[in-house]
């Protein structure tokens, strides 16, 4: 059975692919699929952004897909980036920039005004129609300068609660454990697994 995860962002898939291990499902990205469309996320909540890319790259491709949504909300910017997390720093917006720009908004920012929570949002829909919508969070701070080399997005700059060491300090068997995508990806594999069960 063919599953496409709505995105092209390789790190994503790698993720995605890691925590599906053992579904009987062969996961592809769009890039797979030359004429799959670019689903504009103009949704106002990661949930509308993860169902409506579910639904038009399953309707298109007449398939299982799963599309995920994440965001980064810091109790000091009032939720923001939120939504506009992977575009923060504008238009052309690198893992970099985005964190460079969060750091500088922080950077008169006290410890306890320092917290953040990643938010995911998993949708999984077969041929244009949900079948379910799974999410997850991981509550941390934002520290006072990137640190690590793994991982991506905003992960050199987040501290899971608990923890003493970014996610980008982490190796991927640690931060699966924890991360909010991989709690969203946890229930959406039970949603996948209950979908296909008659099938296999």
């Amino acid at each position: 059975m063919e599953l496409v995860a709505a995105t092209r962002n390789k790190d994503k898939l790698r993720e995605i692919k890691e925590l599906l291990k053992g579904l009987k499902v062969d996961v592809f990205s769009l890039d797979s699929f030359k004429d799959a469309p670019e689903v504009i996320e103009d949704g106002k909540t990661l949930k509308d952004n993860a169902v409506k890319k579910a639904i038009e790259v399953s309707k298109f491709l007449k398939c299982l897909a799963v599309a995920d949504d994440s965001g980064l909300e810091v109790e000091y910017l009032n939720g923001e980036p939120g939504v506009y997390s992977a575009r923060f720093s504008g238009k052309n917006a690198t893992y970099k920039s985005n964190n460079e720009k969060l750091l500088n908004l922080l950077k008169n920012a006290p410890p306890e005004k320092r917290n953040a929570c990643f938010k995911c949002v998993i949708a999984v829909a077969d041929k244009g129609k949900v079948i379910g919508v799974a999410e997850g969070k991981c509550e941390g701070k934002i520290g006072l300068e990137s640190k690590g080399e793994n991982g991506f997005g905003y992960d050199p700059v987040f501290t899971p609660a608990g923890y003493k060491k970014t996610f980008a300090e982490m190796g991927p068997g640690e931060k699966n454990k924890i991360s909010h995508r991989s709690m969203a990806l946890a229930q959406a594999r039970k949603i996948i697994a209950a979908y296909l069960s008659p099938c296999l």
